[in-house]
């Protein structure tokens, strides 16, 4: 691969929205021939990034420089003309037109009379021949095609229009190894033709297997660019999640509880077994009565899908969920708050708040969904709901008829806490709820959570933050590839870094096997603890 100038170049990219710092003076390059892995959390900015480059967002501050002319990008259009194309995880292809009118969809052949059908569908088979997919039938619906040779058609088409750089977001993450690695061999061909690749995974055998070079962000911010090869995964992963370990100091005393006999403890909820396919592998998980039990994992690993099975926002294609000592099936959310089971989602604007609501209507929603709308609550039961947890979890401003949207994110994250436990949750599943608040509210909550876990609230705490996750929980559940890879008894010996270490560790020889990685490939080593062991866990799917 040769340092030539880039053929694309972002410089010191800035972009604004009400009241948050999406991308603050970010760098990005990219060269011909080159697969380039955009790696960050989520909110870390890499769509923001994406976007301002395919012209969907304006930049506020910065420049794009692409094949040395610096440009400027109405809309997705001018991306195009300067040679750009995006092909996004859900395939944005027309499933009731033809193999072939999706390659060439926008740029058929013309003729006298209009489109030349013969030519488009001749045009179509040499842009699939140029990735091996010359054998297709254009003339046969898209649907008779599977999810990933859909992926590849999405790929032609973008490559239809003689693109130079070629964006993937997170085209994997509906494929199996064997698709994947036919993905691989197209982005393989396209690179060693010239094309630059942007590549989103959230798999990292997958960045290492096809990658480059590396970028990370976070929080909106430029945190370095790396050669894969000399960037190893424990590196990658812990430059990526950031190393925030004064925050929340206050907390100091991590909730780390005298040793317990859980073998001679019935669980409050024991799920054997329990998967979804396409979301989580089939997995064992024990909660018991006034435990932490922390879902560590970088995003994608599969976190949240093991949260919604427990809940019921998912249906379970395997396995079995026992409660109290009673087996239960939990088909929707109605029945797990039914059964005691409260959710805080990790998408607090699209699905936990309603924006134009007050934070008394807010607040009141689940009690009154789970008692019925025909059963209005009187006003003196909404005040005393409202005044307790306004008053406990320290919301400000602690006016009951504000409109929620014009609250900070933090207390609106309060507000949200406070609505699941006026319904008196004995497991209560939290996915994300510090998630881009301010220190001073994370504390309070985590405080909470404690308090709750004393109480005899059993919770599941869900964070990217892997400090406060070994800091609140005893137990620490650890995810990778949509996998449960082990347990982790905390103490006070266990760091966020042995952590990572597990995550960074697991699956390399795995990889190796299926093909994804070469096993002889030394060149991105796994970390280890310092003496070269890894915490106590019981590993899982080896």
């Amino acid at each position: 691969m040769t340092e030539a100038l880039p053929i694309v170049e972002m410089r010191d990219i800035s972009i604004e929205f009400p009241g948050v710092k999406a991308l603050d003076g970010v760098d990005f390059r990219l060269f011909q021939g080159e697969v380039h892995a955009l790696m960050g959390e989520n909110g870390a900015g890499k769509s923001t990034l994406i976007k301002a480059l395919t012209g969907v967002y304006r930049i506020d501050g910065g420049s794009i420089v692409v094949a040395g002319q610096e440009r400027q990008f109405n809309g997705t259009a001018d991306a195009q003309h300067a040679g750009i194309s995006t092909v996004y995880q859900e395939v944005n292809l027309v499933t009731n037109l033809t193999i072939g009118e999706n390659v060439m969809l926008g740029h058929e052949v013309r003729g006298t009379f209009g489109v030349n059908w013969k030519a488009t569908h001749t045009a179509a088979t040499e842009a699939l021949a140029r990735l091996g997919l010359g054998h297709l039938d254009t003339h046969k619906p898209l649907s008779t095609l599977s999810i990933a040779m859909q992926q590849l058609v999405a790929i032609s088409r973008a490559m239809a229009i003689k693109a130079k750089v070629l964006i993937l977001d997170e085209p994997t993450s509906s494929l199996d190894a064997a698709e994947v690695e036919g993905l691989f061999r197209v982005m393989r061909t396209l690179r060693d033709e010239g094309v630059a690749i942007l590549f989103v995974s959230h798999f990292l055998d997958q960045v290492y297997a096809i990658s480059d070079r590396i970028t990370i962000l976070r929080n909106g911010r430029y945190e370095g660019e790396y050669l894969a090869r000399e960037l190893d995964r424990h590196a990658l992963i812990s430059t990526m999640i950031g190393k925030d370990l004064n925050v929340l100091s206050s907390l100091g005393g991590n909730r780390r509880v005298e040793e317990r006999d859980y073998a001679a403890e019935e669980p409050l909820l024991a799920a054997k077994g329990i998967g979804r396919r396409g979301s989580i592998e089939p997995t064992d998980l024990d909660i018991h009565p006034g435990e932490v039990v922390g879902f560590a994992g970088l995003l994608g690993s599969g976190r949240t899908e093991l949260a919604r099975l427990l809940y019921g926002a998912d249906r379970l294609d395997e396995g079995s969920i026992t409660l109290r000592g009673e087996h239960v099936d939990i088909k929707n959310p109605a029945d797990g708050l039914g059964r005691r089971i409260a959710f805080s989602t990790e998408n607090r604007r699209d699905e936990g708040i309603i924006g134009d609501l007050t934070i008394r209507e807010n607040m009141i929603l689940a009690v009154q969904a789970e008692r019925g709308w025909a059963r209005p609550m009187s006003r003196k039961e909404q005040d005393e709901i409202v005044d307790r947890y306004v008053s406990a979890l320290n919301v400000r401003p602690a006016d009951p008829n504000r409109l929620i949207k014009n609250l900070s994110g933090g207390n609106q994250q309060k507000v949200l806490l406070g609505r699941w436990l006026a319904t008196k949750p004995d497991l209560l599943i939290l996915d994300e709820p510090t998630r881009g608040i301010d220190v001073g509210a994370k504390a309070e909550i985590q405080e909470a959570v404690a308090r709750l876990a004393e109480d005899g609230v059993s919770v599941v705490f869900i964070s990217s933050e892997l400090e406060e996750v070994v800091r609140l929980s005893e137990r620490i559940v650890v995810l990778k590839d949509h996998q449960k890879i082990g347990e982790i008894v905390n103490g006070p010996d266990v760091t966020a870094q042995q952590v990572v270490d597990v995550i960074a560790a697991h699956g390399v020889d795995a990889a190796a096997r299926s093909g994804i990685i070469d096993a002889e490939d030394d060149a991105h080593p796994t970390a280890s603890t310092d003496d070269g062991q890894l915490p106590e866990l019981t590993e899982e799917h080896s």
